[in-house]
C-alpha cells in the first residue's frame, strides 16, 4: 500500500493542496473569511445552484433512459450483442470536449438538426442533459445490467407462481437486489455531471457554467485563485459525500451478491412485448449515441469542395497558430502518452487492488474512496497544481513529458481497481496458501496463482486506463506543451479559433479519437468472459 499512497500524495493531493493554500493563504494566515464572501456573490450562488440542478436532471433523465437498456443487456440474448456493448460505451471514454463537439455538429448552429428543420439547442440546458445521457449511458448499462443479468430469474418466477403479478414481483424480488446497483450507478453518473467540463464549456454558452468550468474561468481567464481555491474546497466537499455515500452502496451491493446466481441468464426475446422492447432500445441507441457519433464522421469530411478527407490531408500541415506542429503529431503524441499512463496506472493500480484485497477496515475503506477522488476533484486545480509544486529539485517536471502521463494515470486508476478488485477478491486464498507450504515464494505464488486467473481481467484494465487517458482533457489543458498537444487538446484549441478549416480539422481529429476508443473497447469485448465478474465496468 505504500507505493499507492506515496504516488497518490505526492502527484494529487500535494498539487491540491498547494493551489487551494495559495489561494486562501496571505501574510502567513488562512484566509477563511475569503470563503464566505466567494459563496455570498450572486454570480457564484447561480453557478452552485446550476452545477447541482443539471446534475440531478442528467441523473435522473440517464435512468429513465438507460434502465431499459441494462435490462436487454442483462436478460436478451441477440445478435451484434457484444458490437453493441462496446458502441454504448464508447461515448464514455471520449474527451467531454469531444462529445461537447459531437453535440454542437448535431443541435448547434448550422448543426444537422438546424439544416433540416432549423431546431438549435446549443445554448439551452436541453442540450447538456441530452449530452449527458450520451456520456453517462453506459455507466448505467454495465453496472445495473452486470448485476442483473446475474439475478436468478427462477427467484421472480416463484413469487409469480405464488399468486404475484409481473410487477408486484419484480418490485418485491429483483427491485430490492438491484437497488444497491441503481444507486451506485445514480452516484457515478450525478457525480461526473456534478465535475462536468468539456460539455457544459461547449455547448453551455455564457449563462451555463457548473464549478468546473468556474474553476477553470477563475484560474486560466480572470487569474483570481482566490476564488477558485474557494470553489476547489466546495467541489472537493461534495466530491467527498458523493463518494462515501457510493462506498455504502457498493458495501450493501457485494452483500447482495450472495444470493446471486452465477449462471448465465440471458436468451433471446420472447413475444412482442420484449421484442418491442428490445426495439424501442435499439432505436434508443441509435439517435441518443451512433447519431451524434455519426454526424462527426459526416461532418469531418463535408469539405468545402464536396464530401472527401481534405480536412484529414490538413492535418498534417503546420500553420504557425495554435500549433507549432501539424494537428496530425497530436496522434502520434496522445498514443505515447496514454501507453505510458497505462502502465503506470497499472502498476499503481493492481498493487492499491492487492493491498485492498488483504486487509480490511475503516483506513482501508478510505483508502479505497481516495482512489476515487480523481474521478471528481477538479483536473484543472490538479493540472494547474502541477505546474505551481513541481517546479523544484528534486521534482523539477515542469518541463518533463512525463507529466501528461502521471495526469492521465490520476484518472486510470480508479478504472484498474474497479477491474482488478473483484477479482482479486474472488481467488481463494487457500490456493496461495497450499502454494507457500510447497515451498514457493510470495513472487512465485502470485505468478503461478493469482496471475493465472486475474490475466484477463488485468488486460481489460489496461484496456480502459489507455481509452480514459487517451480522453483526459481538464488536467491536460494546462501542461501539454505547444510542440506536444494531445488529441483532445489539439480539439479545444481548433474548435476555439474561427474558421471552417479550423471547425473540420477538429471534427476530423474527434473521429479518429472516437475511431481509437472504438477499437479499443471491441478488443475488451473479445476479451470480456461470458461470466463477468459482478462489478466489472
Amino acid at each position: 500500500m505504500v507505493v499507492p499512497v506515496v504516488f497518490f500524495g505526492v502527484f494529487f493531493a500535494y498539487p491540491v493542496v498547494a493551489i487551494v493554500r495559495r489561494g486562501l493563504e496571505a501574510d502567513g494566515a488562512w484566509q477563511f473569511g475569503r470563503i464566505l464572501d466567494v459563496l455570498g456573490q450572486s454570480d457564484i450562488r447561480h453557478v452552485l445552484w446550476f452545477t447541482v440542478w443539471q446534475a440531478l436532471a442528467s441523473t435522473a433523465l440517464t435512468l429513465l433512459i438507460a434502465l431499459p437498456g441494462a435490462y436487454v443487456f442483462a436478460r436478451f440474448d441477440f445478435p451484434g450483442k457484444q458490437l453493441l456493448r462496446a458502441v454504448v460505451t464508447v461515448p464514455f471514454v471520449l474527451p467531454t470536449v469531444v462529445v461537447g463537439t459531437a453535440f454542437l455538429a448535431l443541435v448547434g448552429q448550422g448543426g444537422l438538426l438546424d439544416a433540416l428543420w432549423g431546431v438549435r439547442l446549443d445554448t439551452t440546458v436541453w442540450a447538456i442533459l441530452v449530452a449527458h445521457v450520451f456520456f453517462n449511458y453506459a455507466v448505467v448499462v454495465r453496472t445495473v445490467g452486470g448485476l442483473w443479468g446475474q439475478l436468478d430469474p427462477r427467484q421472480e418466477e416463484a413469487a409469480r407462481m405464488l399468486g404475484a403479478s409481473r410487477f408486484a414481483a419484480w418490485r418485491r424480488v429483483t427491485l430490492p437486489a438491484l437497488g444497491p446497483a441503481v444507486a451506485a450507478a445514480a452516484l457515478m453518473v450525478f457525480l461526473f455531471t456534478f465535475t462536468s467540463f468539456g460539455v457544459v464549456q461547449i455547448l453551455g454558452g455564457p449563462g451555463y457554467s457548473t464549478l468546473e468550468v468556474e474553476i477553470y474561468r477563475q484560474t486560466a481567464d480572470i487569474f483570481d485563485l482566490s476564488t477558485a481555491a474557494v470553489l476547489t474546497l466546495v467541489q472537493f466537499v461534495a466530491v467527498g459525500l458523493i463518494l462515501a455515500v457510493h462506498a455504502w452502496s457498493v458495501r450493501r451491493r457485494e452483500s447482495a451478491l450472495r444470493l446471486v446466481d452465477p449462471a448465465g441468464t440471458s436468451r433471446r426475446p420472447r413475444g412482442a412485448g420484449q421484442w418491442a422492447l428490445l426495439g424501442g432500445v435499439l432505436a434508443t441507441v441509435a439517435v441518443l449515441i451512433l447519431l451524434p457519433l455519426a454526424v462527426l464522421v459526416q461532418r469531418s469530411l463535408d469539405a468545402p469542395g464536396g464530401y472527401g478527407f481534405a480536412y484529414y490531408r490538413a492535418l498534417g500541415e503546420a500553420d504557425g497558430g495554435a500549433f507549432l506542429v501539424p494537428p496530425l503529431h497530436a496522434i502520434g503524441n496522445s498514443l505515447e502518452y496514454a501507453l505510458v499512463a497505462t502502465a503506470i496506472a497499472l502498476v499503481i493500480g493492481g498493487l492499491a487492488a492487492a493491498a485492498l484485497t488483504s486487509r480490511a477496515g475503516r483506513l482501508v475503506r478510505g483508502f479505497d474512496a481516495l482512489l476515487m477522488l480523481p474521478l471528481g476533484v477538479s483536473a484543472v486545480t490538479v493540472g494547474f497544481g502541477f505546474l505551481i509544486t513541481l517546479d523544484k529539485p528534486p521534482l523539477d517536471l515542469r518541463a518533463s513529458w512525463i507529466l501528461v502521463p502521471l495526469a492521465q494515470a490520476l484518472v486510470g486508476v480508479p478504472f484498474v481497481v474497479r477491474t482488478m478488485l473483484p477479482v482479486l477478491r474472488a481467488v481463494d486464498g487457500r490456493l496461495r496458501e497450499a502454494a507457500a507450504v510447497l515451498g514457493a515464494s510470495p513472487l512465485r505464488a502470485w505468478r503461478e496463482v493469482d496471475l493465472p486467473m486475474v490475466r484477463r481481467a488485468l488486460l481489460i484494465a489496461a484496456g480502459f486506463a489507455f481509452a480514459v487517458s487517451l480522453g483526459e482533457f481538464g488536467a491536460t489543458v494546462f501542461i501539454a506543451r505547444p510542440d506536444n498537444p494531445t488529441l483532445p487538446v489539439a480539439v479545444a484549441r481548433l474548435l476555439g479559433r474561427a474558421g471552417d478549416l479550423n471547425y473540420g480539422q477538429a471534427m476530423a481529429l474527434s473521429t479518429v479519437l472516437m475511431a481509437v476508443c472504438a477499437v479499443s473497447l471491441l478488443l475488451l469485448e473479445r476479451m470480456r468472459p461470458a461470466r463477468a465478474t459482478t462489478g466489472e465496468f
